[in-house]
């Protein structure tokens, strides 16, 4: 066989073409030779070679030339951060697949991510990377000019450039690069189609704004920047890198501040990098004041790349791609704020479904919208820097407010249809509620729209109080009152805003919303209503003064309600309203500061039940709830614990029947606070089995879904005097996360739930101190130091064997303490101090036992622990192992076995077993009876 000296000088010229595939006539043109001449060569070499064709001298030829090194990949001029998902995505997608289109908008950060994959993968290739930029590319037949160019390859005679990039590839090992072919789609794709076929070992990664669309293609959408994975964010670590950068160091507690940014970039690498960069001469106070006008901030990019001097530039480089049309319809698009569905844009532009479908697709295909699809259907939206360009350019047109005026009625047909929808409503509601926002600022601030923006309100605020967004629910009520152009329709917007706020414990508001209604309805001259809500405004005072930051003076309220009887007329709605009021402040049943004195109370109950009178005459059963409110207060200052818990129970079976107006605020607002009293008037007459009802039903009710604290704390007491230990950990996991999310407020009203879950842990033999600490925080009320605390405490001693501790935690007579006791622990009181003066020996036992059994008598559990008492006082086991079954009836199974521990023996094993079987640590009987 030949070697490389046997050929001659002229047969190695037409070998190494041969290696470029040129055809022998190509040869002869190259070298100046006829085709008979270089047939003659051909032949030659097959012999020398000992090769069996041409294809085999190709072959050689490629293996023996010198091979030109591929033109080092940009270095780029900073760090490139994150980004470890999708580099591992593309990797994978890359290695896999011969042709992958890196797809997204401008300014999302394709070029870095396909310049990060490409020298990862590097060593992959046996002939390396080659890179080319396509920017400078206007004419898409000018294409294989640029990739011959990097490749370095010239003109040849008889072959165009296409043929030439072919021939040089056709049997490189190697990763082609074709960045930003957006705007020459068509010729990369002509391109691609001929190489990909014609040069087996090649791989191709394109970024472009659209897809490609040729056969082999593989298309990887690049996402915004991470804005949170595992805790970590590349988008925060992009724009503190880059700011630190620029010159400003960023504290590491301002991470949030920093993603709040972030998140307004949506993620885009250019925007974040530009606003980063004016950190150090606007700071994060400043960027986030300018990010009202981003188009505007975010310059000052690469001088060397003019789309990425600022992100107009890139947006006006992707607009000029567009066909006139669909620039338009992306102009109409912008008007959304939220994703959008085909339907949505074809009303708000007019178009037909078919002309807005086609015009969506393309917009997609060029990255201008991202698109989602789910079950419901397909959903568009764009990046809040393109549609705040499109917005721009509605402007500088003169058509944004046509724009913006059918996107608000389109808002207002979708807020209409959403009051009437079916079960699916809340997610339908999720999906349009920022574009109701958005119209409703835009048309609040245009006085020719204000009757359609108060209309928009009044719906927003009904819609956001049944999604249980209370807080919004009371501003778009207070919103809907202040648009409207009637002080009728101003005076019924903030009644309902003070239902509302009533729902969310805002005791200052519903009194200052009540007012303000009066105010309005005697400018409509409705001396009636006015009254009613004067008179509202009063008693709310006093029926809900836990609720208050302010509690009114006593002389301001009595002046409402004496303003309140003399536009009341003879009204029935504002007589009943003020007889309500006079039995609240005049009477002060709800005994926001103290309880009547002694000869008041006949007074009290008669101005309740005639409020209950006058409000059941009226058929306003939510008026009747509130009468029933003050009867039942009134009745527990009159000592008569029975009477209360019956009145509760009317009050909730009333407000459980009115199937007519199950959502609306003041109906919400009644049947919560209803629950909460039959709870607890329940528990103050030993009803375990309808506490637990009741308190399960408030801490089910939908509306309080986000203040686990408040719906579960009666449940909780209920729970913990029951013995149920495992319950009230579940349920006191749930109290506890809702009470921080929700800043860990200092509400006296949560005080008997925290410590009952702590009396729990205490029977448990926990060390917890978790729950100790919730304590603190609410401090130390008159409640906790006389009433529930000292019935806690208690019970925690005399499960401790502490018999002595007991009876002086409890040493105040309930007379004394009978403002804390009476309304639901006197029972639980009494019984509990006389239990523990027996356990203790003291000498007055018999006598308080006596005057507990006068006090608790028809009540099981509080009357079953002072027979147990009086059992141990007679040494009378066989009386005492009857109070078990009692406590068992009665549901509660902690005092049940209590008992048999008590009862000592054999008994006391059985007892132990069923605390254990609780979830209750061991009792201690310090000294036996027995």
């Amino acid at each position: 066989m030949a070697t490389e000296g046997d050929i001659s000088p002229r047969e190695a010229e037409v070998l190494e073409l041969l290696g470029a595939h040129f055809s022998n006539a190509e040869i002869a043109a190259q070298l100046f030779i006829s085709v008979r001449t270089v047939e003659s060569h051909v032949s030659s070499l097959l012999r020398k070679l000992g090769v069996p064709d041409r294809r085999a001298l190709a072959l050689r030829a490629a293996v023996d030339r010198p091979r030109r090194e591929p033109v080092p990949l940009p270095a780029p001029l900073s760090s490139f951060i994150g980004r470890a998902r999708e580099r591992g995505e593309l990797s994978g997608m890359v290695t896999a697949h011969r042709q992958v289109t890196a797809v997204g908008p401008g300014g999302v950060g394709k070029t870095r991510l396909a310049l990060a994959v490409a020298a990862e993968l590097a060593g992959r290739y046996t002939d390396g990377v080659w890179f080319v930029d396509l920017i400078p590319v206007t004419d898409p037949g000018m294409i294989a000019t640029a990739v011959a160019g990097a490749l370095g390859l010239g003109e040849q005679p008889g072959r165009d450039l296409t043929e030439s990039v072919v021939a040089a590839l056709a049997d490189r090992h190697a990763l082609l690069v074709l960045d930003n072919c957006e705007h020459v789609v068509d010729g990369v794709a002509l391109l691609l189609e001929r190489l990909l076929a014609a040069c087996p070992r090649m791989t191709v990664l394109a970024t472009s704004q659209a897809r490609l669309m040729v056969p082999f293609e593989r298309v990887y959408p690049v996402p915004p920047l991470s804005l949170a994975v595992d805790g970590e964010s590349d988008a925060v670590a992009l724009f503190v890198e880059r700011a630190a950068a620029a010159g400003l160091p960023l504290d590491p507690a301002l991470r949030g501040r920093i993603a709040s940014i972030c998140e307004r970039l949506d993620g885009m690498a250019l925007a974040i990098e530009l606003a980063a960069a004016r950190c150090p001469t606007l700071g994060l106070d400043g960027i986030t004041s300018a990010l009202s006008h981003p188009l505007r901030m975010l310059t000052g990019g690469s001088r060397t790349d003019e789309r990425h001097r600022s992100v107009r530039a890139v947006l006006d480089w992707s607009h000029a791609l567009l066909e006139p049309a669909d620039q338009e319809l992306l102009h109409q698009m912008s008007i959304f704020v939220a994703p959008f569905t085909a339907s949505a844009a074809a009303e708000v532009t007019g178009a037909t479904m078919d002309v807005v479908t086609d015009g969506l697709a393309r917009l997609a295909e060029q990255s201008l919208l991202t698109v989602t699809a789910s079950p419901r259907g397909t959903s568009y939206r764009a990046l809040e820097a393109i549609r705040q360009y499109g917005t721009e350019r509605l402007s500088q047109a003169g058509e944004l407010a046509g724009a913006r005026a059918r996107h608000l009625r389109w808002c207002f047909t979708q807020a209409v249809d959403l009051a009437a929808a079916g079960p699916d409503w809340r997610a339908r509601f999720d999906a349009v509620a920022d574009d109701l926002r958005a119209a409703l600022t835009w048309a609040a601030g245009e006085p020719e729209r204000r009757t359609d923006a108060h209309d928009l309100a009044r719906h927003l605020a009904e819609l956001t109080f049944t999604r249980h967004l209370i807080g919004e629910s009371q501003q778009r009520y207070e919103q809907a009152a202040a648009l409207a152009d009637e002080p009728a329709a101003t005076a019924s917007m903030f009644r309902k805003a003070a239902d509302v706020a009533g729902c969310r414990t805002r005791g200052d508001d519903m009194y200052r919303l009540h007012r303000a209604a009066a105010d309005a309805a005697r400018r409509a001259g409705d001396t009636a209503r006015a009254a009613v809500d004067l008179a509202t405004a009063a008693t709310a005072a006093y029926r809900f003064s836990s609720t208050f930051v302010r509690i009114p003076p006593e002389e301001e309220a009595v002046a409402l309600v004496s303003e309140a009887r003399e536009l009341a007329g003879d009204d029935p709605a504002a007589e009943a309203a003020v007889a309500l009021a006079e039995a609240g402040v005049l009477s002060d049943a709800f005994g926001a500061v103290q309880g009547p004195a002694d000869n008041a109370v006949p007074e009290t109950l008669a101005r309740a039940e005639r409020a209950v009178e006058l409000a059941r005459r009226i058929g306003d059963p939510l008026a009747e709830s509130a009468a029933l409110d003050a009867l039942t207060a009134a009745h527990a200052w009159a000592g008569d614990t029975f009477a209360c818990a019956a009145t509760a129970g009317r009050r909730v079976t009333l407000l459980s029947s009115m199937a007519d107006r199950p959502e609306t605020p003041g109906g919400v607002h009644e049947l919560i606070d209803g629950l909460g009293m039959a709870v607890q008037t329940s528990l103050g007459v030993g009803n375990l089995a309808d506490a637990r009802r009741w308190g399960r039903q408030l801490a089910d009710h939908p509306a309080l879904a986000e203040v686990g604290h408040r719906a579960t704390c009666w449940l909780l007491v209920a729970d913990a005097l029951a013995g149920n230990a495992d319950d009230v950990l579940s349920g006191s996991t749930r109290f506890l996360d809702a009470w921080r999310r929700a800043g860990s407020p200092a509400k006296a009203a949560l005080g008997p739930a925290a410590d009952a879950v702590a009396m729990i842990h205490s029977f448990r033999g926990d060390h917890e101190r978790e729950w100790q600490e919730v304590l603190d925080r609410l401090g130390e009320p008159s409640e906790r130091t006389y009433g529930y605390g000292a019935l806690y405490d208690a019970m925690r001693m005399l499960h401790h064997g502490q018999a002595g501790e007991a009876m002086e935690r409890m040493a105040p007579e309930p007379g004394e303490v009978w403002k804390w006791v009476t309304w639901i622990w006197l029972h639980w009181y009494v019984a509990i101090r006389a239990e523990a003066t027996v356990l203790a020996g003291s000498p007055v036992a018999r006598d308080r036992l006596a005057d507990a059994r006068t006090i608790t008598a028809g009540n099981p559990v509080a009357g079953a622990v002072v027979e147990r008492a009086g059992s141990l006082l007679d040494q009378d086991r066989e009386r005492l192992l009857a109070t078990a079954d009692v406590f068992e009836a009665a549901g509660c199974r902690y005092q049940a076995a209590r008992t048999m521990v008590l009862a000592g023996g054999e008994h006391a094993a059985r007892g132990a077993a069923a605390l254990a079987d609780l979830g209750l640590g061991p009792m201690t009987v310090s000294v036996s009876p027995w």
